[in-house]
């Protein structure tokens, strides 16, 4: 096998693994996904090896082998730094709870063991003679571009539920279609979605979103709506996906994961507590979580500063200052990936013709959303580029300095202090200078007073 989409020390190092085991009077053979990957010519990233030797006989042929699954006839051997599943033949029976088999059967044929697996572009294995052993027909329907079901995809889908997501996901990541009797398959099916376990769904939801082709994608699960059927709560029907399609058109040209989850809950109207609720329920991490929120809360000052402005530019000023108290509470980060959103929404209006310009695009929107007004991203962009500082580490005077200059214990008042100040000289209003921010603390404080 020549392998032209592996690296090279791991295709040799496999080789090595699939020679060990045939000088031992055994089949071995790469399969799966690897094969799939190379005759795509997509990068491959790892290599799976199915054997007819039993999990005990793999273990007895390599000296550096770990038992990762001997239930399921599953060795990881380890060859040159680099580590193999290798599993031995079998069938499978009695998928009680729709996910895991109650019982594993090893058998001597690998059309056998092929024949267990979801999908016809991963159910082919070749040798170390580079000849594909592909009974169902994977190489054709990879020509065709369509993700096909081996055998019933009633069954398919009945034994392992999580398949129906890894169905719209390969045909979202590979831009393929899926083939009409393992859509009807899927839809009568799509109730078996609840027995997974919501991380096992969110990870394939996961690879759908952030893969090269998201609406391909979102638009099946919109027709399918197959993630209503999950364990997590999904308050979306179909027709809500669907009218969220125009506001999620840009999606694939974001590269960040965090601004492409934002852009699916703007677009389906959620405000920031909304989406840390789901995203909570969803196992999101609290790093991504957290990134996604802050994105959305930011858009909800943003709004509300729009909603606020007076007819006309005089209110630009105002704008101004509200858009850096948001980059204040929320970050750059936050605030930066707002405007990227909000610079591919149907409704964006088009980038000022100078960057000095003042005059600020307002341009009122046509449909009730959560954003109701477009706004120029690039005058929005030069506001933070102008703040002289953009978070309390960098002001020139500590609250511990403001609590001896006014002589006062601390309390509530130096967090609201630290903020006007923060405030003020992000604005332009202060330099950041100790002795006149000393200055101004006192004023402030005497007109607390």
């Amino acid at each position: 096998m020549e392998w032209t989409m592996a690296p090279s020390a791991m295709a040799i190092a496999a080789e090595i693994v699939i020679s060990e085991l045939t000088q031992n009077g055994h089949e071995a053979y790469w399969v799966g996904g690897c094969i799939r990957d190379e005759l795509l010519g997509r990068p491959v990233h790892d290599m799976d090896i199915t054997t007819s030797a039993l999990p005990e006989e793999v273990i007895a042929i390599f000296a550096r082998s770990v038992p990762t699954g001997l239930a399921h006839g599953t060795v990881t051997v380890i060859q040159d730094g680099c580590g193999f599943e290798v599993t031995t033949y079998r069938t499978e029976s009695g998928y009680v709870d729709h996910r895991r088999p109650e019982h594993v059967f090893f058998v001597n044929d690998v059309k056998e063991d092929l024949r267990r697996r979801d999908f016809t572009i991963n159910a082919i294995c070749c040798g170390l003679n580079g000849e594909l052993i592909d009974p169902f027909e994977g190489e054709k329907d990879l020509q065709l571009q369509v993700i096909r079901c081996v055998g019933d995809a009633e069954e398919r889908f009945d034994e392992d539920a999580l398949r129906m997501l890894r169905c719209i996901r390969f045909a979202s990541v590979l831009d393929f279609s899926i083939a009409k009797n393992t859509w009807r398959g899927l839809m009568r099916q799509r109730d078996k979605l609840a027995h997974i376990a919501v991380e096992r769904v969110r990870a394939e939801l996961d690879r759908i979103v952030e893969g090269p082709h998201p609406l391909r994608g979102l638009g099946m699960l919109a027709r399918c709506e197959l993630l209503a059927r999950g364990k997590a709560p999904f308050p979306w029907t179909g027709t809500d996906m669907a009218a969220a399609a125009a506001s999620t058109a840009g999606i694939g040209e974001l590269e960040s994961a965090r601004l492409r989850w934002a852009l699916l809950l703007h677009a389906l109207k959620q405000s920031a507590q909304e989406a840390d609720v789901l995203l909570r329920a969803w196992t999101f991490s609290g790093t991504t979580r957290s990134g996604v929120v802050q994105v959305l809360r930011v858009r909800e000052a943003w709004t509300a500063a729009i909603e606020a402005m007076p007819p006309g530019t005089g209110g630009m000023e105002g704008l101004r200052r509200q858009w850096i108290a948001a980059v204040l509470a929320f970050g750059v980060e936050a605030a930066e990936g707002w405007l990227s959103l909000l610079a591919i929404l149907p409704a964006a209006a088009p980038a000022l013709p100078t960057a000095a310009s003042s005059a600020f695009s307002v341009v009122e929107s046509t449909e009730a959303s959560t954003t109701p007004a477009a706004v120029n991203v690039q005058a929005a962009r030069e506001w933070i580029a102008q703040m002289p500082l953009t978070s309390l580490s960098e002001l020139e005077i500590t609250g511990n300095e403001l609590v001896g200059a006014l002589d006062k214990r601390p309390g509530p008042w130096l967090g609201k202090m630290l903020n006007g100040l923060l405030q003020a000289v992000a604005s332009g209003d202060l330099p950041n200078d100790k002795q006149l921010l000393l200055l101004e603390a006192k004023r402030m404080d005497r007109h607390e007073r």
